[in-house]
């Protein structure tokens, strides 16, 4: 699986500047103190995110970023591909239609695999940056219960 730390940081961002309040401007450096992330690597980050529209930049004193889309609206694959960011669970590539790299023909699990980001996009399309803050992640929930009911 290929989800680098630019899709998981780029998510942990933006949900941290929602959870702020909306309208409420945060600096990169507060968002670096509290979710432990380099200031170097927020401003490539917001940097894409900023042209993607996905938050505002404010200048002056006070300035720093907001979310340009409301959180409840802005759903996590944005963010990822925003970011250039693509889910991968096979090596193989847009050119490898009929084999898979390194190979003449199809793997024996090419399409589990295809099936798998597929899934994933779906999921990530699914959740809001809202619901991450608010916990509300049905998947991650079941399994939260089903681990303290075996306690």
């Amino acid at each position: 699986m290929k989800l680098t730390a630019k899709g998981r940081y780029a998510v942990m961002a933006m949900a941290d500047l929602a959870a702020q309040g909306e309208g409420v401007r945060s600096s990169l450096a507060d968002i670096s103190e509290r979710q432990g992330i380099s200031i170097t690597f927020l401003e490539q980050l917001f940097n894409k995110l900023r042209k993607a529209e996905l938050v505002k930049s404010v200048r002056g004193a006070k300035g720093g970023y907001i979310l340009n889309v409301p959180a409840e609206s802005l759903t996590l694959d944005r963010i990822i591909h925003a970011v250039n960011e693509d889910i991968k669970a096979h090596g193989c590539t847009p050119d490898d239609r009929l084999g898979c790299t390194g190979r003449t023909s199809r793997c024996l699990t090419h399409n589990l695999w295809g099936a798998l980001e597929s899934h994933i996009e779906q999921f990530l399309a699914s959740v809001t940056v809202q619901d991450v803050v608010e916990g509300r992640l049905p998947v991650l929930a079941v399994r939260t219960q089903e681990l303290e009911a075996a306690e």
